[in-house]
């Protein structure tokens, strides 16, 4: 199903963080960078709605305060920088994977029995995006979706990941520090310094 609500956040306010106004669109992807501490999780728990904060935000005319927590978590999903696992095996976290996500990621099918105590610290970055793609959210939250990976590896998964941002018109924010990721997969990018943003657009010069 393709997605056309747009992600906004109307004088959202967390810790330092001063209110922020902004609009992700269908299929955007908004990148964001900061110093560690500058409050870019922060702001993307609250826009999950797992931290108390001040204003409003809106998938398309779906009100956050409006609509009960985990309602509006599996609608705008967050994928933390380290995931949680609550089961045994892989498979038993996955809704039934295509094969060739599991393929696009670096893995067989034989990965569903694999243990959980035995993934890496990449196997469990991938495994979680897969995770959260299967469940056909309306709009993500990423949290350095590659850090843990290789320089190819993250490639992969970018191409992955942006071309179903795109196909299901997801409005997006990911966190990254790397620039020359940011030139890959935003459309737009913000600095969160000193509790404000600044914004720059594609193309990039």
């Amino acid at each position: 199903m393709i997605r056309t609500d747009s992600l906004r956040l109307e004088g959202l306010a967390i810790g330092d963080v001063a209110p922020v106004r902004q609009t992700v669109a269908p299929g955007e992807i908004l990148c964001l960078s900061g110093a560690s501490g500058s409050g870019k999780s922060r702001l993307l728990r609250a826009i999950a709605d797992l931290e108390p904060h001040e204003g409003e935000v809106w998938l398309g005319e779906q009100a956050q305060s409006a609509t009960p927590g985990h309602v509006w978590r599996r609608a705008v999903m967050l994928v933390p920088a380290e995931s949680h696992w609550w089961a045994e095996r892989v498979g038993e976290h996955l809704l039934e994977p295509e094969t060739a996500d599991l393929a696009a990621l670096g893995f067989e099918r034989a990965v569903l029995d694999w243990s959980v105590a035995h993934l890496s610290s990449g196997e469990k970055q991938r495994l979680a995006l897969l995770r959260t793609v299967s469940r056909a959210p309306s709009a993500l939250l990423l949290d350095e979706p590659t850090a843990n990976l290789d320089d190819a590896t993250a490639r992969r998964v970018e191409a992955w990941l942006t071309e179903r941002i795109r196909q299901r018109g997801w409005p997006t924010l990911w966190v990254a520090h790397d620039m020359a990721q940011i030139r890959r997969v935003a459309d737009w990018h913000c600095r969160l310094v000193e509790g404000r943003l600044t914004e720059e657009r594609a193309p990039w010069t």
